[in-house]
């Protein structure tokens, strides 16, 4: 199969994203996170006319990442204040509303389209989380010291300019005691090593001279997006250490995405041009029974969870 057939796997609107290229050999000019954000989102602005029609949006999205919803948890929050940063037009606030009953929802973006149209969302269901806009310069959040219960971020930390100021800052927020459920780009992951650095870098005329973390950019979000890292766990414990948090790796959700194209690794394998580090990556694969790819004993996919806390024994007093 082509790499033009994977990519029919993407949504219309993503592709046409994905394949914007310079006209005339001059770039557009970069954008800025709220900018981007507010043109692009989880939905693609979509509205929903029913609490059914959210409600199954919201399962068919989960669905496309295996075991996500037990390594980023929407439901146990029952009676919790609960922030969901980077929460787009609501995907995530709706989990929480439907599968955590009492529970106080809190939502900040710097995407004020996309907050509306979470409000607007949230109202099918019967809740009216506190939304916030925020100014992707300013790390400061507008929510009291010691005040959440639990902080959700799912896909949203490496798309900022300061990731550690941000963590510093919910670590701010969080209740002692509290526990955040953070979820990045994994480094180690199907897409990077065979999607990235192959079916796409090494066939795409438009991507010589990049390095495969300018094309994993690319092909994940868009050639658009002002940032997008993909990090390793140790990456992620050096992060949360500076900014007083202890993380834990809780494991790797992988895409469907990722399962469909792993048949194609044999032909990346056997591929010169292909570098030493993905094609060791791609043989040292080995599979569970549901046929996942595990990495070094991880899962070898693109969503990386980790559970943070504070660091009681460094952790300063906060002022609010």
């Amino acid at each position: 199969m082509t790499v033009a057939l994977h990519l029919r796997h993407l949504a219309k609107s993503r592709l046409k994203r994905l394949l914007r290229l310079e006209v005339s050999g001059t770039a557009a000019a970069p954008l800025s996170s709220q900018d981007y954000w507010t043109g692009y989102n989880v939905t693609d602005h979509r509205r929903f006319a029913s609490v059914a029609e959210s409600s199954a949006h919201f399962d068919w999205r989960s669905s496309q990442y295996y075991d996500y919803l037990s390594l980023m948890p929407v439901a146990g929050f029952d009676g919790k204040t609960v922030l969901d940063y980077g929460c787009g037009p609501g995907h995530d606030l709706v989990g929480f509303a439907a599968r955590s009953p009492g529970c106080r929802l809190i939502g900040i973006d710097v995407s004020p389209t996309s907050l509306e149209q979470a409000r607007e969302r949230l109202a099918l269901h019967g809740c009216a989380p506190n939304l916030f806009h925020i100014d992707e310069q300013r790390e400061r959040l507008p929510i009291e010291t010691a005040s959440v219960d639990h902080v959700h971020c799912s896909g949203v930390l490496h798309h900022v300019p300061a990731p550690v100021a941000v963590l510093r800052e919910l670590a701010r927020v969080l209740k002692p005691g509290g526990r955040m459920r953070l979820m990045i780009y994994n480094y180690d992951c199907v897409w990077l090593h065979l999607f990235a650095a192959y079916l796409y870098r090494l066939k795409a005329p438009e991507t010589e001279g990049l390095s495969v973390r300018e094309v994993f950019k690319r092909v994940t979000d868009s050639p658009a997006c002002p940032i997008s890292h993909a990090w390793t766990p140790a990456d992620v414990t050096a992060m949360a250490r500076e900014a007083g948090l202890v993380a834990r790796h809780l494991g790797n959700a992988v895409s469907v995405r990722e399962i469909a194209i792993l048949p194609q690794r044999f032909d990346a394998i056997l591929d010169m041009k292909l570098e030493p580090e993905h094609r060791d990556f791609l043989l040292g694969l080995t599979f569970d029974a549901r046929g996942l790819p595990y990495h070094q004993g991880e899962v070898a996919g693109i969503d990386g969870c980790y559970e943070l806390v504070h660091d009681t024994a460094t952790r300063q007093p906060v002022s609010g």
